[in-house]
């Protein structure tokens, strides 16, 4: 009788314990709860954090995410207005504003995440077949290129930046509010959205390239140009200022010479100026000087017999 009555005790607590543990359930700070009753909704969404009950084995308990969610959507392919294909790559942030009817027509985050890609997706399209590709790109409407002014005057009117009537803030703004108002009817509300990535397509970069390359390259062959002017100038001064110094070095040395020419010959009149015999003296030793520089000893001399030479040779050979 005892053992009887100790099984049934020990079957009366596990019951009662499995009764407890199936009605208390706990919520934590990011998550908000949704009871079900035999896949129905029950009651309010509760998200306050905590210890709370439910009936067990009846109610389940559905448990949904009350901290924002991201969504990063696939990159894709679309036209836009001016017939330009680009790969835009959109990011939003989105939370869970209505439990009951996200609950109701999406249950998952997994569904959610593909009726956004439908929506954000669609209405990112649309915008972008909507407006130039320009205005998808730029953001700032009177904005100017920062640049030299040098390769402003090169690259001339290709220098200055379209003008933009919205911007992709705008148009970023745009798709924002057409979704927000469809997501809403799935309890989700929309937080923010962006495009994160605008790139041309493998058709189109080619002959984004081809321009970038033109346009550099014409800045770099006026710089090459007015490179090599600037350096013929440099040279050119650089020559004119050589034949400057050269010209009046050799206006130097010339005045020099001659004033040393000058004072040479004044030297030797006063020298040999006294008498007749002192100038002829002046004279001989001159023409000894110059046949010094001429003669050497390979020299062959043809003289007449009336040339000053000779007669010099002459008296020499007479007086020895």
């Amino acid at each position: 009788m005892k053992k009887f009555l100790s099984s049934f005790i020990a079957i009366g607590i596990l019951t009662v314990l499995l009764f407890v543990s199936g009605a208390i359930y706990t919520v934590r700070e990011d998550q908000q709860i949704l009871l079900t009753q035999f896949g129905k909704p029950v009651g309010d969404p509760i998200t306050e954090a905590g210890l709370h009950f439910k009936i067990p084995f009846i109610q389940k308990v559905n448990e949904m995410e009350k901290r924002v969610l991201s969504w990063d959507g696939n990159s894709s392919q679309m036209p836009t207005r001016d017939k330009l294909y680009i790969k835009v790559d959109t990011f939003a942030r989105w939370e869970i504003s209505k439990p009951l009817v996200y609950f109701q027509k999406l249950r998952d985050e997994r569904t959610a995440q593909s009726r956004l890609d439908d929506v954000l997706g669609s209405e990112t399209r649309n915008a972008v077949a909507n407006n130039d590709l320009i205005e998808i790109i730029r953001t700032t409407k009177d904005r100017k290129p920062q640049q030299p002014e040098e390769i402003g005057e090169i690259l001339g009117s290709t220098s200055a930046l379209d003008p933009i009537s919205k911007g992709r803030t705008v148009i970023e703004k745009a798709v924002f509010d057409a979704a927000s108002g469809k997501l809403e009817s799935y309890g989700i509300k929309l937080l923010d959205l962006r495009f994160k990535r605008v790139n041309y397509t493998s058709q189109d970069e080619p002959k984004m390239f081809l321009r970038m390359v033109s346009e550099r390259r014409q800045i770099a062959e006026r710089f090459r140009s007015e490179g090599a002017g600037e350096a013929a100038r440099i040279v050119g001064d650089m020559e004119r200022e050589v034949k400057t110094i050269e010209s009046e070095a050799y206006q130097r040395v010339q005045s020099v010479l001659g004033k040393s020419d000058a004072e040479a010959t004044r030297t030797y009149a006063e020298a040999y100026g006294g008498s007749p015999e002192q100038e002829e003296f002046y004279g001989f030793f001159k023409t000894l000087e110059a046949y010094d520089k001429i003669l050497d000893e390979n020299t062959t001399l043809i003289l007449s017999t009336n040339s000053e030479l000779f007669r010099l040779l002459n008296g020499k050979s007479s007086g020895e």
